[in-house]
Formats: C-alpha cells, structure tokens, sequence
C-alpha cells in the first residue's frame, strides 16, 4: 500500500555536547564503564541481556534509536511516513551512513538483518518480539520463505517494513537489538566469528576493539559514524561488576567512571558517603522468581501458589533494596503506555500470618509438609550481592512453612544461557527491562512457544488466545482490557512469581557529563563527555 503523507519526522536528535568540530580534541582516554555481567554474545540477532544492549547500543545504530534522555531520534533513518491503515512504514536512510570499514550503510543491509534475525537456523532467541512484521512468525517457524518477511528496499536508501497488524510502539521496536543491521560481507566472510575483534564490522558511534573475557570489552570512536565530530569520549571500556561491593571499591579508588548497579542494602551509606553521585531513577523493570511448570512437582499450581504467599515483598524491597526497589504484585509494573492500572496477586492484604496458614494448607493439598514428605526446592540464581542477599531471605521465608532450599549460583552468562538453552531448574531468579512502553513486552514472554524467554515452558491456551486477541485489537482501550484479563491468568496460575518492581540506580563520577537516568535505561556513550 502507497505510504500517505503523515510524516513522522523526529527533529533534531542534537548532541548534548557542545562545540562538535572540537569535541574530539578534548576527548578524555578512556570512558571505563561498570557494566551488569560479561555478554553472552555481541551478535545483536542472538543477544537477550541489558549488560549486552548497553554494548550494542554503542557498537551499532537502529532505524531509529534514544538520546540520553531515552528520547527516541533518528538513528539510520532521517525520516519516515505511516499509511493511512497503521501497516505500512516507509523508512528513507541517511546519505552518509557509513559502516565502520566505510561501507555505505544501505536499505538492503537492514532486509538482510530482519531475515537473518527470523531465520529458523539462526536459532534468535529473541525473534518473537518481531512477530508483529508481515508473516514473522510463519518465516520464523520455518512455514514460509524469507523473502515473504514485511521487509523490503526500493532502493539504496528507502526501506518498506509492512505489518500484519497495527504495532503501536513499532518505532520503540525499531530501536532494539533485534533490529539492529549487520554487515552482511562481514557474516559471508567470517559466519558466526563475524563478532570477534578484528572481524566485526558495526554501524554505531563505537567499534569494536579487543574483548577480553571476565575483564573488559574495549570499542573506539567509529571514524565513519555520521555524527563522529560529535563525540567527545574517544574510548569506552565496558567491564563486567557482578561482585557489586568490590565495584564500588574500585569506583572509590578512581578504576571505574560510572556503574551501573549499586548494592542495594548499601543505599543509605553510599548515599552519605558518595551523596550526588548516587542517581536513582524510573524504570519500567520486575524481578521475578520462574517457576519450572514443566516438572513435577512444580506443575502443581497449588505450590506455586504457596511459595509466593509467604514471600514478605516489603521486606525485599524496604531493607535489601532501600529506596530502589518496590514490592511488585504484577507482572506489569504500573506506568505502561496504552494499559490501565495491572491486575494484582490475590491474598496482597491478607496478614502474613494467614498467608503462612494458607501456604501450609496449599503445600499439604499437594502432599508436602508435616505429615508428609518436605518439599525440596533448588533456587538459581547469578551471582551478585543483591541476588544473593535475596535468595538467602526468601530461602528463610519459606523454611516458616517448611521448604529445605538449595541455592545454586553462577556468572550471569552461563545462568540466563542455561535457562534459555532449556536447562533443568525448579525456581529461577528472572528479570526484564522493557524494551519498549507496552504491557506487550512484559506478556508475550509467557506465551507458549516462547521457548528462550520462558524457561518453565509455561503453556496456557486461555492466556494464548487473549494474547491472540489483544494482537489483532485496533482500540487501545480494547486492548488494554484484553490485556488486563491475560495478565490476571498469569497471576492466578503464577508460571512466574513476580517479587519487585525496579528503579535505575547509578554511581556517577563528577567527571562524567551528560547521564540521565530515563524509562528506557538507555545512555549511549555518544551523548556523555569526560572531563579531565
């Protein structure tokens, strides 16, 4: 269908540094920038972690992509136009896009990503959030053919994405990894090794300049990037903080410009100690615990049930997490575009002391507790000292209703690789950070199918059917509904036990300008300046 005339020019997208033709001059060495974990992968097409989306959003650019404000702003495209029917985005490039090699950046490089994201073989976890493009899912389940995708160049410089329904955070979508381009000589020449120093080839502010296991990943300014004089940090180093406390130690010491998490029962003396340079902020993010509903006994919703009740989320939130954190009895944190207020688990007001006896009669219907066998439960969990100190309180919660727990804890890396490769578990600490605005983001993952992103094979055809529904509702007010009455099966079956709602939270050194905590946790390194 003709694209009409509704432009959707987003203007400006104007460095917030000053003086661009010569930034580069009075650009600091090196930008050392604490990071969650180690990434699992750098190919944007198989990447699923925030630690990761910090690196790519350097390394690469989006149609579309966010400031530091979390505004969204052109990235490869300049500008863009929407048919009349909500289906059809015709996207125009930039004329100096340019890869880090110095190829030009053209339309077909982006239709030679979203295939090669839907493409069975290619195994992206991840490829589910682009269901909403003309026949993603048949391509992605290997029913169709690549080249039916809803993507396609007329020519160098414009790019037609066509949907099977009306998305109304397409643009946000546009601004994720999965739909970040690669270099398509770069993939032919080296496949899978095309992330490795020296062979990756990125359209971003950044390249990639050695990566160096459980230590650092090095990227310098692209001197082809489009808005390159613009930069004022030549070099970023992003290491990898899962041992919180020590990462604050070495943010004492001067090792480290900016982390990205803090310690959370170490709020109010970080506070006092660092006082301005603590920054907290929104987030649209949850902290759950998946439960394994593929396994015995954990199929028992009757357990399930038990084990969230007698969860003090108050006291998560209030003495591990301090002002960071808030008791979360949704899945969607309130907040969301185009939703109304979420449902909520049942038994939030009940007192503690009759959510413990419900549990125990629950785990006793299910045959566990006194008179029965006890219930063994294996936690895992990734080890930083905020995840710890959580299992440890939680495993003391369920020892009052009789629950012998095992804690089991690795590096962030091989824990989410474990679950999403459909590794045995029984409960799992989980989290997400919306990768757009929407209570979409936050439901799909429950979705039957999605296999890499619901790690207890959760299944229920009620709870697919309403999201089935929502898909093809055009009335945001409809859908929100359809929405509300999907996230209530989730609470009422508890595949995942959601525990607390997320803010930002940030040590920032006075020599680092230009950070702005947002919804999106996004700050690309482009927009910050290091001063001497």
């Amino acid at each position: 269908m003709r694209p009409d005339r509704r432009a959707c020019l987003l203007g400006g997208g104007a460095l917030l540094v000053a003086g661009a033709g010569s930034v580069r001059a009075a650009a600091s060495s090196v930008y050392r920038r604490g990071n969650d974990a180690d990434p699992e992968t750098l190919d944007p097409h198989k990447s699923s972690t925030v630690a990761e989306a910090h690196i790519l959003r350097d390394l690469y650019e989006g149609l579309l992509t966010y400031d530091n404000h979390g505004a969204l702003i052109p990235g490869a495209a300049t500008h863009w136009t929407v048919s009349d029917d909500a289906l059809t985005y015709t996207f125009h490039l930039r004329d100096d896009g340019r890869w880090s090699n110095g190829d030009p950046v053209v339309a077909a490089d982006f239709v030679f990503g979203l295939r090669r994201i839907m493409a069975p073989e290619t195994a992206a976890k991840y490829a589910e959030v682009l269901y909403p493009l003309k026949n993603a899912r048949a391509v992605n389940q290997g029913e169709a053919a690549p080249e039916t995708l809803g993507v396609s160049a007329l020519d160098a410089r414009t790019l037609v994405v066509t949907l099977d329904r009306p998305t109304p955070y397409l643009l946000e979508l546009l601004t994720h990894q999965t739909s970040l381009p690669v270099h398509p000589p770069s993939i032919a020449r080296f496949g899978d090794a095309f992330t490795r120093p020296g062979n990756l080839v990125s359209n971003g502010a950044y390249a990639l300049v050695d990566m160096v296991p459980n230590d650092r990943i090095t990227l310098r300014r692209n001197p082809h990037f489009h808005a390159a004089d613009g930069i004022a940090i030549e070099t970023v180093a992003f290491l990898p903080t899962p041992d919180l406390s020590s990462a604050v130690r070495r943010y004492a010491a001067g090792e480290i410009d900016s982390l990205a998490d803090l310690p959370g029962d170490q709020m109010a003396s970080l506070k006092a100690r660092f006082g301005g340079q603590v920054v907290l902020g929104p987030s649209l993010g949850l902290y759950a615990l998946a439960v394994n509903t593929r396994k015995p006994p954990f199929d028992d919703v009757r357990l399930r049930r038990a084990l969230s009740l007698v969860i003090d989320r108050e006291f998560l939130a209030e003495r591990l997490w301090g002002e960071t954190m808030a008791p979360a009895y949704s899945l969607c944190p309130p907040g969301l575009d185009n939703y109304r207020a979420p449902p909520e688990l049942e038994g939030r007001n009940a007192l503690p002391i009759d959510r413990e006896e419900e549990a125990r009669s629950l785990l006793a219907e299910a045959g566990f507790g006194p008179g029965g066998k006890p219930l063994r439960v294996e936690y895992r969990f990734n080890s930083t000292d905020n995840n710890r100190n959580a299992a440890v309180a939680i495993t003391d919660m369920w020892r009052g209703i009789g629950v012998e727990t095992r804690l089991v804890y690795t590096d962030a890396k091989t824990h989410f690789a474990h679950l999403r490769d459909g590794g045995d578990f029984d409960v799992a600490r989980m989290s997400w950070f919306a990768d757009y605005s929407d209570p979409q983001n936050f439901l799909f993952l429950l979705e039957t199918g999605n296999d890499g992103l619901n790690p207890g094979r959760y299944s229920n055809p009620a709870y697919d059917g309403l999201m089935r529904e929502a898909a093809s509702e055009r009335d945001i007010a409809a859908r929100a509904d359809i929405l509300f009455r999907a996230e209530t099966i989730v609470l009422r079956d508890l595949p995942w036990i959601p525990l607390l709602h997320t803010r930002s939270k940030a040590l920032i050194s006075p020599r680092l300008t230009g950070y702005h905590p947002n919804l999106r946790n996004a700050s690309p390194t482009r927009f910050l300046r290091l001063e001497p």
